[in-house]
């Protein structure tokens, strides 16, 4: 496994019953021990499998199946059209089939961005399947009682504005005419941040380099573009389910609280402007066993910016659960 090189991990593909195609990465390390439960990652906006390239490695020679799918709507994944197919009961049914398929009856699961907050609601939609939780840098929010449109979110927590440009049709052919400059603004260091406030017109704003101060190398940022060449529909659907995902949930009568008895970790970087305080100190509320582990001087994208101590921070929370097992690789 050589973070540099996306072929050099274990990719399959697998039709599940919920009638989608998956890629995903399964990696299993050398004298694997069946009973170790799998970590599951799920990846966020705008990302891949290969987001969790600097962790798939240590995470697996520490004796832990490590399985990586691409999300739905990216990568080699089905991307479906209708906007619905992205709620995240539909996404967490596909993960629940994915973990069938694979005859995984238990995993631990770990999510960033988008992905913390589909682990969050795998816990709700199947907390029989859970071993444990792992939330990075999206803190747990619970089922709403009321229905809250997007804009009255954004009146509430300003710095998610971008999320209503996402949420609009026109941002899909926009971001898909200027994929290196947008991904040069998401993929940025916190210290050279850029406001997101007017995102169409920056993305297409010719007088920045937006390679300049970016977390991905030229090499890296190619690859990107590659899993996007197939168009942004799927990936941008995810913002466009909150009346969906709120019926959907109101219906099911989801419960708020995470089960009592789920060990849960939230990892974040104090630099990143999308993981308020606030909403970390409410997400106590509503999970009995939460250990939260900010990391300093660190943005949003804590698994580039700090690739050790992220894959460090989640062994000793296994360890801690009795989880952790050397491999003999």
């Amino acid at each position: 496994m050589n973070p540099t090189d996306p072929q050099t991990f274990s990719h399959r593909t697998a039709q599940i019953s919920t009638g989608r195609l998956y890629h995903f990465i399964d990696q299993v390390p050398s004298n694997y021990d069946p009973t170790q439960p799998p970590l599951v990652c799920l990846h966020g906006f705008p990302d891949s499998w290969f987001g969790w390239r600097y962790q798939i490695g240590p995470w697996c020679r520490q004796g832990f199946r490590v399985i990586v799918p691409d999300m739905l709507g990216y990568g080699e994944t089905d991307m479906p059209h209708d906007s619905s197919a992205y709620s995240p009961k539909n996404i967490c049914n596909d993960i629940s089939a994915l973990l069938d398929f694979l005859a995984i009856p238990k995993a631990v699961v770990i999510g960033h961005d988008w992905g913390s907050y589909i682990a969050g609601r795998f816990a709700l939609w199947h907390p029989d399947r859970l071993i444990a939780l792992v939330m990075l840098s999206i803190p747990y929010v619970p089922p709403k009682e009321q229905y809250v449109s997007l804009e009255e979110l954004v009146r509430a927590y300003p710095s998610y504005g971008y999320q209503v440009y996402f949420s609009s049709e026109s941002s899909t052919s926009e971001i898909e005419e200027n994929l290196v400059p947008f991904l040069g603004v998401v993929f940025r260091t916190p210290e050279k941040a850029l406001s997101w406030s007017k995102l169409n017109e920056l993305i297409t704003n010719k007088q920045i380099n937006f390679t300049d101060d970016c977390l991905l190398n030229e090499r890296e940022l190619q690859f990107y573009v590659s899993r996007f060449q197939r168009g942004m529909r799927g990936p941008l659907s995810y913002y466009r389910t909150t009346k969906t995902r709120f019926e959907e949930e109101k219906e099911a009568q989801l419960p708020v609280h995470l089960p009592p008895n789920l060990p849960v970790l939230f990892l974040y970087g104090t630099k990143d402007v999308t993981c308020p305080p606030s909403a970390v100190r409410n997400a106590h509320k509503f999970i009995s066993r939460l250990n939260t582990v900010a990391i300093e001087d660190v943005g949003h994208w804590v698994m580039l910016q700090a690739q050790d101590r992220v894959a460090l921070e989640i062994l000793r929370f296994l360890s801690s659960l009795g989880l952790s097992q050397q491999s003999r690789m």
